[in-house]
């Protein structure tokens, strides 16, 4: 197998780590802001160099040094885009997408690996997306956006992830999404039946049996909410259906004095195989107390997930099989709004957008575009009779300005998780 080099930011406890080492990737650096989850990373491989601290300061790392790496990968902050929360996108303080991407100016890496929660795959963000493809053509990359499920991948839980790989051109011609393998996925019973008989509970067959399908997400959760928990309601449901108690995070497995019908709370080794460390050639160890390990755990990417991806990243980069046409390999779908608004580069009313966009809108959907690109980009406004007209302005999310609010954010101790 070929050896490449990787930069990984925001590099976590190693999940995605360890997937990339086994699809053929030398790790250069990994940078990570939590301290419990960079030695983790030392603790497993002592021999990797890791900087501690704010991914985006000079401080903690120079990106000049690495330019040339073959690999940039890395799953950034998740808040600015997940569902349960405010979905503030470029306006949240926590949002390194933008930068992440302006890092290709500096690395000029052959290939690039970003991956964060499902919601940034929704309409919300159609225009933010499109900005992130449109800034990588500028910067000479060919770039795809998925949604993967990490139950596809042979890790037993949902755990949808939206990835998005670029690459030079003559490179991202031999790029292929991996092929989903669903048929490898065992159930959470049939994953952690050894586990849960480790102490000789003898109802962990029968337990087994009633866990007959695969879990919620693994929520990891920040230092902001608490102790281990394994989600918020509608999760917690879902785990009692599979016959188990998730309030909280056990110590140790059941006992052998344990009754036959015992609701078993799952230990961090559990969820470390639900979260896809299973197997001799998975082996990981996670440092610090219960509940920092549990949050290292359950904010990971599932390691067979990045090694699937990775493998396909390093085939691409091999140039094993037949390059495809790029035009035919991926279609952007992006707002059309915004996509008018971008090639215009003026002033336009909203009846010319919509005499201009190829699929009709009504004055409500136009409407709802218009709010949400006010959300990630400064929209001016002229004011005309008999109506306004807009033109889009600069992308309000970081992308390593000196006066951005994030730099604020960072001098209030506790803000940023």
């Amino acid at each position: 197998m070929s050896r490449y080099r990787v930069v990984e930011i925001c590099a976590g406890a190693g999940g995605q780590s360890i997937g990339l080492e086994l699809a053929g990737f030398e790790h250069e650096l990994s940078v990570e802001l939590d301290a419990d989850a960079a030695a983790t990373l030392r603790h497993n491989r002592p021999h990797w160099k890791v900087a501690v601290g704010d991914v985006a300061s000079p401080a903690v790392w120079d990106p000049a040094e690495y330019a040339g790496v073959d690999l940039l990968a890395g799953g950034v902050p998740c808040p600015p885009f997940t569902i349960a929360g405010k979905q503030l996108g470029a306006t949240d303080e926590r949002d390194l997408f933008a930068w992440a991407i302006e890092l290709c100016g500096t690395l000029q890496p052959r290939a690039l690996l970003l991956e964060n929660v499902r919601g940034l795959s929704l309409p919300r963000f159609a225009a933010y997306r499109q900005h992130v493809l449109d800034r990588l053509t500028e910067l000479g990359y060919a770039a795809d956006w998925r949604l993967l499920h990490a139950a596809d991948y042979g890790v037993p839980q949902l755990r949808p992830r939206f990835v998005l790989v670029a690459m030079r051109p003559a490179d991202f011609a031999f790029f292929s999404w991996p092929e989903p393998r669903p048929g490898d996925t065992a159930t959470v019973g049939e994953t952690l039946v050894g586990l849960m008989a480790a102490n000789g509970w003898p109802g962990a067959a029968e337990w087994a049996a009633r866990a007959n399908d695969i879990a919620p997400t693994i929520v990891g959760g920040s230092k902001k909410h608490g102790g281990a928990d394994l989600g918020p309601t509608r999760a917690k449901r879902a785990w009692r259906q599979l016959s188990v108690n998730a309030l909280g995070v056990a110590d140790a497995a059941p006992s052998a004095d344990d009754p036959l019908t015992l609701l078993p709370k799952l230990t961090c080794e559990m969820v470390a195989r639900i979260q896809g460390w299973d197997g001799p050639e998975y082996q990981w160890e996670f440092t610090g107390r219960k509940t920092s390990n549990y949050r290292q755990i359950g904010n990971a990417f599932p390691p067979p997930v990045a090694r699937a991806i990775g493998g396909q990243i390093r085939r691409a980069l091999d140039h094993e099989g037949s390059p495809a046409d790029l035009v035919e390999q991926f279609s952007s779908v992006h707002d059309p709004v915004y996509a008018v608004l971008r090639d215009d580069g003026g002033f336009l009313t909203m009846d010319q957008i919509l005499r201009r966009l190829s699929v009709p809108l009504d004055v409500s959907a136009f409407e709802r575009h218009l709010a949400h690109l006010r959300r990630d980009f400064h929209i001016e406004v002229e004011v005309r009779k008999p109506a306004d007209a807009y033109k889009l302005g600069t992308f309000k999310a970081f992308t390593g300005q000196d006066d951005h609010l994030r730099h604020e954010a960072f001098l209030r101790p506790g803000k940023i998780s």
